[in-house]
C-alpha cells in the first residue's frame, strides 16, 4: 500500500492528565485515575466500519480515503465490541483502541519494567471535541456521532475525523491503574490503538507519559525524566512527543 496516494488517519494520545486518587473504585484497592485524548492530526479520518460476527462482536474494515478520490477498504484485524459501562449501557466501541501501564523508572527516568495496567481498552472513536480545528481537511462539524447503543445492530460505522478528539475525563469508568502499595517514581503511559486495529500514517507517535511518584498527592513532585503534574494542572506540552 502506497501511504503518498492516500488520506491516512494519525492518531495520537495526550499525556494522562487531572490524576486524582480513588479509594472506592476496587474495594480494599487505591487506584490513580487520569484522563486522556485520543486525536486525529493525519490526512485523513480514522473509520471503521462493523459487520457483526457474535452477540457482542463485529469484525472491523477500516475505510481509507485516496487523495485522488476514491476510497479504499482494509482488513486490519480490528474488532467492535459491545461495551457494557457500569450505570450506564451497552455501548459498540472499537476494541482494544487504547492500554495504560505504569512502569517503574531508572534513576535517568527511562522505563524498564511494567508493574500494573488499566482495565479500560474499549474506547468509541467519535467525533467530540474539535481540537485542531486548523489542520487541513478538517470539518467544521462533527462527522462521526456518540456510539451506537443498539443491540440488535448488524453494523455500525466509527471514527474520528481530522482534527477531532475523543475524549475521556479521569471520572470516566475504568479510567485508572491499581497502585496499591507502590512506592518510588513511575511512568504512567496512555497508548492509542496498541495492536495496529487502524492503518496508521505514523505508527511511532501513538503513546505518551507522564511521570508520577507514588504514593501520590496533588501538587509538583520531583523525580527522574521530568516534573510530576499534579491533578488539575495543565502541562505546557499535552503530547507525548
Amino acid at each position: 500500500m502506497k501511504r503518498l496516494t492516500l488520506n491516512c488517519p494519525d492518531l495520537v494520545m495526550k499525556r494522562p492528565s487531572g490524576l486524582a486518587l480513588d479509594y472506592t473504585a476496587r474495594a480494599g484497592r487505591v487506584v490513580l485515575r487520569a484522563g486522556n485524548s485520543i486525536d486525529n492530526v493525519g490526512r485523513g479520518p480514522a473509520e471503521l466500519h462493523g459487520t457483526r460476527v457474535s452477540r457482542y462482536f463485529m469484525k472491523g474494515r477500516q475505510r481509507i480515503y485516496r487523495r485522488a478520490g476514491g476510497r479504499l477498504g482494509i482488513t486490519t484485524g480490528a474488532r467492535l465490541f459491545f461495551k457494557f459501562v457500569p450505570r450506564q449501557l451497552r455501548y459498540w466501541k472499537f476494541h482494544r483502541a487504547a492500554a495504560f501501564q505504569l512502569w517503574r523508572i531508572d534513576s535517568r527516568g527511562r522505563r524498564t519494567t511494567i508493574v500494573r495496567r488499566g482495565p479500560k481498552v474499549s474506547y468509541c472513536l467519535r467525533d467530540l471535541e474539535h481540537s485542531r480545528s486548523g489542520l487541513a481537511r478538517s470539518p467544521a462539524t462533527f462527522v462521526y456521532p456518540a456510539c451506537s447503543t443498539d443491540g440488535g445492530e448488524k453494523r455500525v460505522t466509527l471514527g474520528t475525523s481530522v482534527g477531532w478528539s475523543d475524549v475521556y475525563p479521569p471520572s470516566y469508568p475504568e479510567q485508572w491503574i491499581d497502585v496499591t502499595g507502590l512506592r518510588g517514581c513511575f511512568a504512567y503511559r496512555h497508548i492509542a490503538d496498541p495492536r495496529n486495529g487502524i492503518y496508521e500514517s505514523n505508527e511511532r507517535n501513538n503513546s505518551a507519559t507522564t511521570v508520577v511518584r507514588l504514593p501520590f498527592r496533588a501538587g509538583r513532585q520531583s523525580c527522574p525524566g521530568g516534573r510530576v503534574e499534579g491533578a488539575g494542572r495543565r502541562q505546557a506540552n499535552p503530547y507525548g512527543y
